[in-house]
């Protein structure tokens, strides 16, 4: 494929040298090393142009100290998951469209920020793990429509609960969810 783009260990070393000049979202690819090496730099990891990562790349960048934007991600093993809920200030995995039962166990692990808005669905299972995820903020907002059980298990998150994508949800689920000053809902439903 042409349009790849592998952000090798020498272009992390010339991105820690002088971030200003080295466009890490320009990447679609990283070897295992780049990651390594890009796990030392303070601040934030803007490696949103990646479509996939290695086991041992997600293991490394864990360890990062910063927000982690990986938006490109369309889908993370659950090693990787595992890796990641280590991580601990903000991880934006806005191209995920799904998400395992044992990733989302992983992420209730987590203690940053966790962004997860391309999620178009998610299964009762995985709802109730992510109820439990330990950081201030879970965005959602790419779910259409949660199953009361997953609206009730989401309902008794203790942080921000983005959920702006909503397009159904039953009475009992918008109501169980409203009691929650911490989430967030669409203005109204179609229907409403």
């Amino acid at each position: 494929m042409g349009d790849e783009r592998l952000l090798t260990k020498e272009i992390a070393e010339q991105f820690l040298a002088d971030s200003e000049h080295v466009r890490l979202s320009e990447f679609t690819l990283i070897e295992d090393d780049a990651a390594e090496s890009l796990a030392s730099h303070r601040g934030r990891l803007i490696l949103s142009g990646l479509v996939s990562i290695s086991d041992a790349a997600a293991e490394s960048l864990a360890g990062h100290r910063g927000v982690i934007n990986l938006s490109g991600l369309t889908s993370l093993s659950d090693a990787a998951a595992e890796s990641f809920s280590r991580h601990q200030i903000g991880l934006g995995l806005g191209g995920l469209t799904s998400l395992s039962d044992a990733a989302a166990e992983s992420f209730s692990r987590y203690q940053g920020d966790l962004g997860l808005n391309g999620l178009t669905s998610l299964s009762d299972t995985a709802a109730e793990s992510l109820s439990r995820h330990q950081g201030d903020s879970l965005g959602l907002d790419g779910l259409v429509a949660l199953t009361d059980a997953a609206a009730k298990s989401l309902a008794g998150y203790q942080g921000e609960l983005k959920l702006d994508g909503l397009e159904s949800l039953s009475d009992s689920a918008h109501k169980l969810l409203q009691a929650n000053a911490g989430v967030s809902l669409p203005e109204s439903f179609p229907g409403d």
